[in-house]
C-alpha cells in the first residue's frame, strides 16, 4: 500500500479526470507513475554517471570507440 500526497491542485485535477471518464484516481496515479518511473530512473542514473565522472572514478569513452566496438563505423 502506497499513500501519495498531492498538492490541492493537483487533487482537484485528478477528481476532475476521475469523474468526467469514470475511472478510479487511483488508476491515473498508477498510469503517471508508470509513465515516467523509466525516466526518472534515466534520470538519476545519468546525474549519479556525471558526479562519478567529475571526481573522477570514471572516464568517458569517444564515440568513435564506442562505434568501432559494435561495428558501426561508416
Amino acid at each position: 500500500m502506497l499513500a501519495v500526497r498531492l498538492p490541492p491542485e493537483i487533487e482537484s485535477r485528478l477528481d476532475a479526470l476521475a469523474q468526467a471518464t469514470g475511472r478510479a484516481k487511483s488508476f491515473y496515479v498508477r498510469e503517471a507513475i508508470m509513465e515516467h518511473l523509466d525516466d526518472l530512473e534515466d534520470l538519476y542514473l545519468a546525474e549519479q554517471r556525471l558526479i562519478d565522472l567529475r571526481a573522477g572514478k570514471t572516464k568517458t569513452v569517444p564515440l568513435e570507440d564506442v562505434m568501432k566496438r559494435y561495428g558501426l563505423e561508416d
